[in-house]
């Protein structure tokens, strides 16, 4: 049974892919374990509750160092048996203890087609404004395990998504999360779950 811990900063519509997933059987021989929030009141948590997955806020501004908040998220997730952590939406910056306790175990849903519209700033509404902005005519969202830098780790899965004339950000990103998001994020759990995920280099290798 793979444990899963995962990250939210807002609504945890990301979470509620995962969980229907498990729900209807796609998501083999795994569980939510957790899910921490950065921010109180989020309705993630509230998502949490309702399917009786135990939760928890530690935001970042309750420590005085980096350090140690990361050692608090470890603490909670290790007390949980949590073996993949997934970060859906989540808005806090994670410091070198936590990813390098759980190298090549923490995903992230970014979206953009990463190497575009990513790095330090650009999260929420950001890269689906600055795709219409630069006048882009595919988009969508990728899958990567979380490294040093932001959005810059391996790329495990991307799915594009075309962007229409008459496309506000609230629009686009609605979509994306739609056509994208929501199928890649559990797709890329169940490959990490199968045990076909194997990072080499800058590359993820997925095994038949």
């Amino acid at each position: 049974m793979l444990k899963i811990g995962v990250l939210v900063s807002g609504g945890g519509t990301n979470l509620q892919a995962i969980v229907d997933k498990i729900r209807d059987g796609y998501l083999k021989d795994c569980v939510i374990s957790t899910v921490v929030s950065s921010r109180a009141g989020v309705y993630a948590l509230e998502r949490a509750d309702k399917n009786g997955i135990p939760s928890a806020c530690i935001p970042r501004k309750s420590f005085s160092s980096i350090e140690e908040y990361d050692a608090a998220l470890i603490r909670h997730f290790d007390s949980y048996g949590v073996k993949l952590v997934v970060m859906a939406g989540f808005l806090s910056i994670l410091g070198t203890g936590f990813v390098k306790h759980y190298e090549n175990r923490i995903i992230n849903i970014h979206p953009a087609l990463i190497p575009s519209f990513c790095g330090k700033g650009f999260y929420g509404i950001i890269p689906h404004q600055k795709a219409l902005e630069y006048g882009v005519k595919v988009t969508g969202a990728t899958v990567h395990f979380v490294d040093l830098e932001a959005d810059t780790g391996p790329i495990i899965l991307q799915k594009a998504v075309c962007v229409k004339e008459d496309d506000t950000p609230e629009v686009l990103q609605k979509r994306v999360m739609e056509e994208a998001e929501w199928e890649i994020l559990p797709e890329a759990v169940r490959l990490f779950a199968e045990g076909r995920l194997v990072v080499k280099g800058r590359r993820v290798i997925i095994q038949k």
